[in-house]
């Protein structure tokens, strides 16, 4: 009988992952006593960190654009559908064509979803990066202002790519001086404790850039609702911030089909931080964003992870103890401008220690998002 791994989600870590069996279990899948199935509700691969250039005029979205099916492993059954419930007693999987699959072990890797509802008026005042429509329509924006306040509200956490809301400030920053009217341009950033970022180590390190740069900070800040009339973002700690043009991090959830299923609240999989495997139930593991381990939720997380997992589900495979584990390791190029960034690599045991900004890091960071797609591949 046939042994079915089903992968949900064709982002980093599902595609990685995918990649990652099909070498491991190269011989199973040829004899057919093994089959993989990578599950995605769009024929395209998406490398989110692209979006952070497209307001500055420097990628398109479609630089961060690939048919999942020239990235995965021919070994690998590609299918573009939607999973619509999750039976995890029966192992079954439903679809949006109505039909179901069982599955011998399940991998969802489904990853986060914009959440600017729940704040009152976001949506009608509010521009992101985080999505490519937000992308391209802040690019518009950016290219006819000339002065005035820019507020970046980081409102939801935890929110894809920590340190893409700082390094989008630093970078507003390096732009407008290039063009010559930084003095006549305000730059505010607000964050939701208070500290400037999550993780105290990387705030430590940020604020003094920040400041440096002549960049407002308002911490302790929940933003709570928008009024796009008046052109002010409120806090439910009564502070109240006027902008000419707000950019902000909406609130993130996981998909719907997560809490459905009882796998975790918000759509969130509750997991072991090593393991990665779900608790409360039987051969399901998460990981990238999907997972609740306590790490950023960042493109390197699901890759490191996709390998533990992709370990651990070949031992099972073949009637072996599974002993991989993820020690948390992280790693993270944050731009600093135009043409400068940083580094920092950390896990559960080691906190990140960020690298002194250098031209050398930002143009390794644009070498990394050249070469992702090899990652993608399986093959970096």
């Amino acid at each position: 009988m046939t042994e079915h791994i089903a992968i949900v989600g064709g982002g980093t870590g599902g595609t990685v992952l995918a990649n990652d069996l099909a070498d491991r279990l190269r011989a199973e899948l040829d004899a057919g006593d093994v089959r993989v199935t990578l599950v995605n509700d769009g024929p395209d691969h998406v490398y989110k960190p692209v979006w952070l250039y497209v307001p500055f005029g420097q990628r398109e979205p479609a630089d961060g654009r690939r048919p999942l099916a020239a990235l995965v492993d021919d070994a690998i059954d590609l299918r573009i559908d939607r999973v619509t419930d999750i039976d995890t007693d029966a192992q079954a999987l439903q679809f949006r064509e109505g039909d179901s699959e069982i599955y011998d072990h399940l991998v969802l890797a489904t990853g986060s979803t914009l959440a600017p509802d729940e704040i009152p008026g976001l949506n009608d005042a509010g521009h992101d990066y985080y999505s490519e429509s937000g992308a391209t329509a802040l690019r518009e924006e950016l290219l006819s202002f000339t002065e005035g306040r820019i507020v970046l509200s980081v409102i939801g956490t935890p929110h894809m790519c920590p340190a893409a809301p700082l390094e989008f400030v630093f970078m507003l920053d390096g732009w407008f001086r290039e063009r010559g009217c930084r003095e006549d341009v305000e730059i505010t950033y607000t964050y939701p404790i208070q500290r400037v970022h999550g993780n105290p180590h990387i705030a430590e390190w940020a604020r003094p850039l920040l400041d440096e740069r002549d960049i407002e900070v308002e911490t302790f800040f929940n933003a709570n609702a928008v009024d796009p009339d008046a052109q002010a973002l409120s806090s439910m700690e009564g502070t109240e911030l006027d902008y000419d043009l707000l950019v902000s991090i909406p609130p993130h959830r996981g998909v719907e089909l997560i809490a459905e299923a009882g796998l975790g609240d918000d759509g969130w999989v509750d997991v072991d931080r090593h393991t990665l495997e779900a608790t409360g139930t039987q051969n399901v593991y998460a990981l990238g964003d999907t997972a609740d381990t306590g790490v950023p939720n960042a493109g390197s997380v699901a890759h490191y992870q996709a390998g533990i997992v992709g370990r651990r589900l070949a031992s099972e495979v073949h009637d072996r103890p599974a002993t991989a584990t993820y020690d948390g390791k992280t790693l993270c190029f944050i731009e600093t401008g135009m043409d400068s960034a940083s580094f920092v690599e950390f896990d559960y045991e080691n906190p990140p220690s960020p690298a002194p900004p250098s031209q050398k890091l930002h143009w390794s960071k644009l070498g990394y998002n050249e070469a992702y797609w090899l990652t993608a591949r399986g093959l970096l």
